[in-house]
């Protein structure tokens, strides 16, 4: 088959300000065409490109040239490492993660004090007792939080969310709070652990955490769907835009079986890449959410 080569303009403007142009820019393209929308996947991953709000691709003509790229990849390679981030917020008696939702509480089931008229002298425990909603916290979403048939905490897969290759997105400082697809064109997340660094985290335990809050669209839930993400996580108040109540982002995620871990911190600390993650709950039944201590281990 004849090789086939696009050559076209573009331009492209940032979430956060300013942007580029490119003209008589050339890609490789498997067949005879290629739409606009994939072709400007390419040029955002090809440059490398963060913080994307539009990419406009002008005078496009398709033209027969050799190839100028192998089949090399540059997927990075999760190296073994000693260093661990821990990514979650700590649970307290009397916090609210959630407005409307109750505050966790934490209390004795049997004290140190009282355990002495249980045990032999000298011997002691502390027994604690603790009452929360799934949704306390950094915590996990399987499909059972949003589908009566969909899988729950017991039947996770733990393939799903234990030593997964990470990525990390950053959008913080982004001046839309609505994050599109284009956001995630630069990495390769099939069958990564994608977490979206957005800086909310600072607001954590504030009345600031509750407003006004990133979040992702629904176009870019549908493509970490098709790109094949294994778990989605977000250091935000929540991955959807709570001011509407379809919360599509949880429908299209949880509907294809990729958990979502929300409420994280210190993603910050994390490179793009070559770490590896985990956020594994507890296994239990009939119940869709819940806290998770997740942590990224790095490269010495």
């Amino acid at each position: 088959m004849t090789e086939k080569r696009v050559c076209f303009d573009f331009e492209v403007s940032f979430t956060n300000g300013g942007g580029v142009q490119g003209q008589d820019f050339r890609l490789d393209i498997a067949g005879d065409d290629i739409d606009d929308a994939e072709l400007a996947r390419y040029v955002i991953a090809d440059l490398r490109l963060l913080m994307v709000g539009e990419v406009r691709i002008l005078n496009k003509r398709i033209i027969e040239e050799r190839h100028k790229r192998g089949d090399a990849t540059d997927t990075p390679t999760a190296l073994p490492g000693a260093r661990l981030i821990d990514l979650s917020h700590v649970i307290e008696d009397g916090m609210i993660t959630y407005k409307g939702l109750p505050a966790p509480l934490i209390c004795d089931h049997l004290s140190r004090d009282a355990s002495r008229a249980v045990y032999a002298e000298g011997t002691e425990f502390q027994i604690d007792r603790i009452e929360l909603v799934g949704n306390t916290g950094t915590y996990l979403d399987t499909p059972y939080h949003r589908y009566a048939d969909g899988h729950d905490l017991a039947d996770l897969p733990l393939a799903r969310v234990a030593d997964c290759e990470g990525v990390v997105v950053r959008v913080e400082g982004a001046g839309e709070r609505a994050i599109d697809w284009a956001a995630f064109v630069p990495q390769d997340v099939r069958d990564k652990a994608v977490l979206v660094h957005t800086g909310w985290d600072r607001h954590w335990r504030t009345d600031q955490y509750f407003e006004g809050h990133p979040h992702l669209t629904e176009a870019a839930a549908v493509y970490l769907r098709d790109q094949g993400a294994r778990l989605v996580g977000i250091d935000s108040f929540n991955i959807d835009n709570v001011s509407e109540n379809t919360r599509p982002v949880h429908s299209v995620l949880l509907g294809a079986g990729i958990p979502i871990v929300e409420h994280m911190t210190r993603l910050g600390e994390l490179p793009v890449s070559g770490f590896r993650f985990s956020a594994v709950p507890p296994k239990v039944r009939r119940m869709g959410t819940f806290p998770v201590r997740p942590w990224a281990i790095l490269p010495a």
